[in-house]
């Protein structure tokens, strides 16, 4: 009993330790965002001794940082759309229709996804320069942000559905079968129904991917297009780093992709454990 109840408060330990680790960047990000810029140097802070509000207004007020939030809203949330309207029928043909050499075709998408995203700089520079494919110009737009972004999300994308379609018998095809429906139809009123919390993950995390990109924003857009992770960068200068205003404009960041959790939380518990019990 006393061996039973040791391990059990090593385990609480361990997850409190995870916990604080996993948390306390967070904090500190948030103590550095509502700081001034004297007392910041003067002295270690161990908590939060007031709030400067100058370090959220400003970027967002003065500068144009709520014009990069909203670049980055429009893609993340464009790249989301489209990658689920290509990757769900994608994933449910790769699952359920007899085609030659799938698995090449499977394992062809994933290695999409396994390349570095530095070998696909200059291609994608070029061609979205114009310099390879005259009247192409998606340069420094959200329409070019949001394609350059299928390149690694639409694979990790079928790549998740595929497991989870499989998961599906395939006993409520047929049966929609016989009741006169279409493939089409399986997909619409079969599958995406079922598939709804694991559809809702996907959605999930190829939308914190789009968020959280900045190499490809950081080189193929400039002005018009500018993301909010780009944007921080800009608060490293020559004459110094203003570390609140990185700071709050960080913990902003942190909001829209929190809200998204939270509302798709119910959806992302059953998406995660859908297919791990089988019969």
């Amino acid at each position: 009993m006393q061996n039973r109840r040791a391990k059990l408060i090593l385990i609480y330990i361990a997850f409190i330790g995870m916990a604080v680790a996993v948390l306390f960047p967070l904090y500190w990000t948030l103590l550095v965002s509502t700081t001034t810029k004297i007392a910041l140097f003067e002295k270690p802070i161990p908590y939060i001794t007031g709030f400067v509000a100058e370090n959220y207004s400003r970027p967002f007020l003065k500068d144009l940082y709520g014009g990069y939030l909203l670049n980055s809203l429009i893609i993340a949330s464009g790249n989301a759309a489209l990658v689920l309207a290509l990757a769900i029928p994608a994933a449910y043909a790769l699952c359920r229709f007899k085609i030659r050499g799938r698995e090449h075709i499977f394992f062809w998408l994933i290695t999409n996804r396994m390349a570095p995203p530095a070998s696909f700089i200059i291609p994608l520079y070029m061609i979205f320069s114009g310099s390879v494919f005259r009247g192409i110009r998606l340069m420094d737009t959200h329409l070019g942000m949001i394609l350059v972004y299928c390149i690694f999300n639409l694979p990790f994308a079928i790549w998740l559905l595929k497991g989870m379609i499989d998961a599906i018998p395939v006993e409520l095809d047929e049966a929609a079968v016989v009741d006169g429906c279409s493939h089409l139809g399986i997909l619409w009123k079969i599958i995406i129904p079922v598939a709804k919390p694991s559809i809702a993950v996907t959605a999930v995390l190829i939308w914190l991917f789009s968020w959280n990109e900045m190499l490809f924003a950081s080189v193929l857009t400039g002005t018009r297009a500018n993301t909010i992770t780009c944007g921080v960068l800009k608060f490293v200068t020559v004459v110094g780093i203003d570390w609140g205003e990185m700071a709050a404009v960080s913990i902003v960041c942190l909001i829209p992709a929190a809200i998204l959790v939270g509302v798709a939380q119910k959806h992302i518990v059953a998406g995660l454990s859908f297919g791990a019990v089988k019969e």
